[in-house]
């Protein structure tokens, strides 16, 4: 019998703390009456806490694209050092990417509705995770610094593929939204994101392998984070239409913060590769200091997808299918009903983290 691995709790710690953003970005969907006339793609906020509730989901996508692709390599090494095929390797990987597709496709996508009707016409950002995965299977055996050069160059292409010109009502619109665009058959364009999941497998090398304590990890973390942020807002302030769709406005204004998500920028991508860097290194410092205070975080992160699947169905079975203050209330009722859905939600993650320590089936492996 093999010894268990050794998990990277700063890590779980991270997907939690996402996980959590990510639960009260979702809340304040079914339940802020903004939402009745907010338009994702051209944001506008009557009070800084509203702009707060939106802004703090900024994190949550670029975090999970981030920590899959570092996952994804960590795992994919760890297996070939185990002895087991390469091959064998990629298969187990496009295993579990393929099932994320599934997951969108058929619970993820219905889910939003309260489970009200089928939507298998719609990909999303699990489904992109998943495909992110497949186009990082090529790359497992190439050095950081190729894949950090791989998800430069997609960045930096993606800006210019970002200026073709296609008719939204005809057939270019699903491979142009599938790959590069925001639109309604996919916000989550398939290349950028990958992208900050090459990023998130060039960390890994740092985080898994060269840095060897969560001191190291907090300390170059934090500054390399820093240093992404910094070069983020001169593309703000001088990267003019290519680096960015909508104006910078003064520094540090709400139009400044407010770089372009759907699709992103590439600014947007810079500044939440850095982001979610100088996050990390916040959580292994908060770690080392106070455990307490990002400990429980853990218990989240260790069921990531088994969270994600289950929190949008207890929002919107009762709040929209059966229209329970759906888009009423405002910032306090949004944080009102984030609590009482983490009061819901972490039990359930307990009691499922302790299922997948007994149950080793192919189905629980896969959630």
């Amino acid at each position: 019998m093999t010894a268990p691995v050794a998990r990277f709790e700063f890590i779980d710690r991270f997907r939690g703390l996402v996980g959590v953003m990510m639960a009260l970005g979702h809340a304040q969907y079914y339940a802020n009456a903004a939402w009745l006339s907010f338009d994702p793609l051209d944001p506008t906020f009557d009070s800084w806490g509203q702009f707060a509730l939106r802004y703090m989901g900024y994190l949550c996508a670029p975090g999970f694209l981030v920590m899959n692709g570092a996952m994804v390599w960590w795992a994919w090494q760890r297996r070939v050092r185990q002895g087991v095929p390469s091959r064998q390797a990629d298969w187990e990987i496009a295993q579990r990417a393929l099932f994320l597709i599934a997951v969108q496709l058929v619970w993820v996508n219905a889910s939003w509705s309260g489970f009200a009707r089928l939507r298998l016409e719609h990909f999303g950002i699990i489904a992109t995770i998943g495909a992110s995965m497949l186009l990082l299977l090529p790359l497992m055996r190439t050095s950081w610094r190729v894949r950090a050069a791989v998800a430069a160059a997609t960045a930096v292409i993606h800006s210019f593929l970002l200026r073709i010109p296609y008719d939204l009502d005809g057939l270019a619109r699903f491979p142009m939204q599938l790959l590069i665009d925001a639109g309604d058959f996919n916000k989550y364009p398939i290349l950028p994101w990958f992208a900050l999941a090459c990023f998130g497998s060039v960390m890994a090398h740092w985080w898994f392998e060269r840095w060897t304590t969560d001191r190291e990890r907090a300390v170059k973390s934090l500054g390399i984070g820093s240093a992404l942020i910094i070069a983020a807002w001169a593309l703000r302030l001088w990267g003019g239409s290519f680096a960015n769709v909508w104006p910078s406005g003064e520094f540090f204004s709400w139009s400044f913060f407010l770089v372009q998500k759907y699709p992103p920028s590439l600014t947007h991508e810079v500044w939440f590769a850095g982001a979610v860097t100088f996050m990390v290194g916040m959580v292994a410092l908060l770690g080392l200091l106070v455990r307490p205070l990002v400990g429980w975080l853990g218990v989240v992160g260790k069921v990531p997808l088994f969270f994600y699947a289950v929190h949008i169905p207890l929002l919107a079975i009762p709040m929209k299918r059966f229209d329970l203050y759906y888009h009423r209330g405002g910032v306090v009722e949004s944080l009102i009903t984030w609590v009482v859905l983490m009061m819901v939600m972490m039990p359930l993650a307990v009691w499922f983290r302790g299922v997948k320590r007994r149950n080793r089936s192919w189905l629980v492996r896969m959630i």
